[in-house]
């Protein structure tokens, strides 16, 4: 709990709604304990808290966009992928307790488990009545990453944007297809092809399948003039 009051600089009231927030749903299998021990109910409680903030956060800081536009860069900006890399930036999934099993398996370092951790312990401050002061925090970690998709949305959301290209031309879609997977459960890497009309256009390669399909629909925009 210490070490968490250091994170998020936010003063804990009740170490247990913490606790379950930390706690990998593993772990309560293995010690048979009672399912709302783990973090899944309060990663779907902080999952609304992150876009209730998320959302105040982009309607300030970009007062002219619409809402489409701000939809597009909150749907980036609260997605696993940015989320997990908020969680290893501050050292989070450090604390997350799972399993023996799952311990040797890594499975602290998942995409998912360490966004749904970092979800878990905005809805247990909610519940600590933190909300006011989990604001701040957020603003800081997440603003950053706002920017950066408001100045490269393509890399961010290439697949959008390659399937609204091609459905401009033919009612065909991009088919994403899964050729390499490498490494330990961990750590692994994918690498993804992407074809239109039964023909190969581009590759990309990831740490999850959604990372590397992006890559190769970036890679394919590029190619068909989508982006620079």
């Amino acid at each position: 709990m210490d070490r968490l009051e250091e994170i998020f600089g936010i003063k804990i009231d009740n170490p247990s709604f913490f606790k379950k927030a930390l706690t990998h749903p593993s772990y309560t299998k293995e010690k048979e304990l009672p399912y709302v021990e783990n973090y899944e109910r309060l990663e779907f409680l902080g999952d609304a808290v992150l876009k209730l903030v998320t959302s105040d956060i982009l309607y300030n800081l970009f007062p002219d966009y619409t809402e489409g536009d701000l939809s597009k860069i909150r749907s980036i900006v609260v997605s696993d992928s940015t989320l997990s890399k908020i969680a290893h930036d501050i050292k989070l999934c450090d604390l997350i307790i799972v399993g023996h099993h799952e311990a040797k398996q890594g499975v602290a370092n998942i995409e998912s488990v360490c966004a749904c951790t970092f979800e878990a312990v905005l809805g247990a401050y909610y519940l600590d009545g933190k909300l006011q002061d989990v604001i701040p925090f957020l603003r800081k970690v997440l603003t950053p990453f706002m920017h950066e998709v408001d100045k490269n949305f393509e890399k961010f959301n290439a697949k959008a944007l390659l399937q609204e290209y091609t459905q401009s031309l033919t009612k065909e879609t991009p088919v994403y297809t899964l050729v390499k997977e490498d490494g330990p459960a961990h750590k692994k890497t994918f690498e993804i092809e992407v074809s239109y009309q039964g023909k190969f256009v581009a590759s990309g390669v990831g740490k999850t399948k959604k990372e590397a399909e992006q890559h190769a629909a970036y890679e394919a925009c590029k190619i068909f003039g989508v982006v620079k």
